[in-house]
């Protein structure tokens, strides 16, 4: 029975996510190792509110940040030619990728 792995993918850039993902896509389809993903995970939110003035003084008037980490997995049978194509590819360094054997 060949070994499945899982490739979780993560970025705040959605361009550049979706960048890697279709390099996976086309490294997947050279191989011909049956894949299946992207499946897109829920959108993690990471909220950031701070008063905007400094001293505590004054009208409190609020900043509020938001980023948004984009989350993608890919499920597919390991082998060492598949596992060679996808350490060839070009990844932008706010992508993160971890693999896992399962």
């Amino acid at each position: 029975m060949p070994q499945k792995a899982r490739l979780k993918i993560s970025s705040p850039e959605l361009e550049s996510l979706t960048q890697v993902v279709d390099e996976i896509k086309k490294v997947a389809e050279k191989s011909g190792v049956r894949v299946s993903g992207p499946v897109p995970l829920p959108t993690k939110k990471l909220l950031v509110t701070t008063q905007k003035n400094v001293g505590g003084t004054g009208t409190t008037t609020w900043d509020k940040f938001e980023m948004r980490i984009h989350r993608r997995v890919f499920y597919f049978e390991a082998n060492e030619r598949l596992l060679r194509l996808l350490l060839g590819i070009r990844i932008p360094e706010n992508v993160k990728i971890s693999l896992d054997l399962l």
